[in-house]
């Protein structure tokens, strides 16, 4: 059965696979059109067509490139006439080790991409549909942004700021705009492939839930936050953890 165009219109970064991808296969299926961006062309292409031609589209480019986010909203509003969403998904975590030890360049460089690009977009978005219009806005960030994560600091430094930014721009937004974040705890994807690969099993009995996340599990969260279902939410992170801190309590 053919889904129903919902008439709205989501811009998803970092999206030709993995989490980014998973969240735009929910928007697709709930009727949204969606442009999509990642860094390979070839990537991109591949995920448009699996997500659907008539419905998606691709635009390739570096997140912190200023000049791909002017495309980008550029291309979604004239292929669209609307952006009424906005998921900052893009990021990066090129170190990992000690933080007594990182570069202060990587750290930059994950700043740029994890948290700049997403002000960026948002600010583009804002000024090109939402400030007239409204909208959602979803950051996703990391439960590595609200607890110490050993050996990942830099990312998890810049989740915390992008879990900052959220507030920052919730308030700044309303009422037209609500602004949240998701803090996934680790999700089966290439991008996390490190923090599991041959010892999943072992990984996933620290969860409550038994498992490791996939991305339809922040699809599904993304989707809702992006809903009328969440019209009275705003300025909040919501942690799609598997239950992980409840093994933080006493006993």
């Amino acid at each position: 059965m053919a889904v129903q165009d919902s008439g709205k219109a989501a811009l998803v970064t970092g999206a030709s696979r993995g989490i980014g991808y998973g969240i735009a296969e929910a928007l697709v299926a709930r009727g949204d059109r969606v442009c999509i961006t990642g860094r390979n062309e070839d990537a991109l292409k591949e995920a448009v067509e699996k997500l659907g031609a008539d419905r998606v589209i691709g635009v390739a480019g570096k997140a912190h490139d200023e000049a791909h986010q002017v495309v980008a909203v550029e291309r979604a509003m004239e292929a669209f006439g609307r952006v009424d969403f906005l998921v900052n998904n893009a990021g990066t975590n090129p170190v990992f080790g000690p933080m007594a030890d990182l570069d202060l360049n990587v750290a930059r460089k994950v700043f740029e991409t994890n948290v700049i690009s997403a002000l960026g977009f948002a600010q583009l978005t804002w000024k090109a549909w939402q400030s007239e219009h409204g909208g959602a806005i979803v950051n996703i960030a990391s439960i590595a942004g609200v607890a110490p994560s050993p050996f990942i600091g830099a990312y998890g430094m810049s989740k915390a700021a992008m879990v900052n930014l959220t507030l920052q721009l919730a308030h700044e937004f309303a009422p037209k705009v609500r602004v949240n974040a998701i803090a996934p705890a680790v999700v089966k994807t290439k991008f996390a492939q490190a923090l599991y690969e041959g010892r999943e099993e072992e990984a996933a009995a620290a969860y409550p839930l038994g498992r490791l996340g996939v991305p339809s599990d922040i699809g599904g969260a993304a989707a809702f936050l992006t809903s009328a279902q969440s019209d009275w939410i705003t300025g909040q992170t919501l942690q799609v953890d598997g239950g992980m801190f409840l093994n933080a309590g006493v006993g």
